[in-house]
């Protein structure tokens, strides 16, 4: 099977997912990394702002690899919850999507192996590979025990955005694994 044909099945398959949250009111996320702030969505109805959270040291960016400290734009979902984070409560994106995967790959920034395990994975449902040169553990947190003065005056992360302890627990109320999240 060609790499388009293969391409384009995964898409189509993905199709169904893009507007669930929107179209049966489940809540989901829209990060502005401009702004600085993580809204709370049910529709296009905002039911919640937090402010003031940090994305990564490098800003964000279209196309992120391991080790740049860049927070990735796009659509994601929350492939998992850790409860027990260094960071007080971790939401895992399931980054790196197609959508990075195709870009890296026609950039010949990954190979077609390392597309074809991300693609894989989606296509299955799994989290993808978090150990491309993509880079993974991408993510919602709290600080845990680092500093709230540096988190209220520098982008401090690996790539994560990151929100007060106090806020990340405000925001577990709206989130599950499969919620929906727009990074702009």
């Amino acid at each position: 099977m060609s790499y388009r044909v293969t391409l384009l099945i995964l898409l189509c398959s993905l199709l169904p997912l893009q507007g669930r949250a929107q179209d049966t009111g489940e809540p989901w996320l829209m990060i502005d990394t401009r702004q600085q702030a993580l809204r709370v969505m049910v529709g296009d109805h905002i039911e919640k702002v937090f402010v003031g959270i940090s994305v990564g040291r490098g800003g964000a960016a279209n196309l992120r690899l391991e080790g740049d400290g860049r927070t990735p734009r796009g659509m994601f979902r929350i492939g998992w919850v850790n409860p027990r984070s260094k960071y007080h409560l971790f939401f895992g994106l399931d980054y790196p999507n197609l959508d990075h995967a195709e870009r890296a790959y026609r950039n010949a920034r990954i190979d077609f192996d390392t597309y074809y395990r991300i693609s894989r994975a989606v296509l299955h449902g799994r989290t993808p590979p978090q150990d491309t040169p993509l880079g993974g553990y991408i993510g919602i947190h709290g600080l845990g025990q680092q500093s709230v003065a540096i988190h209220k005056t520098l982008n401090w992360t690996q790539g994560c955005i990151a929100l007060t302890n106090k806020q990340i627990e405000q925001l577990a109320r709206w989130v599950s694994v499969g919620t929906r999240v727009v990074i702009l």
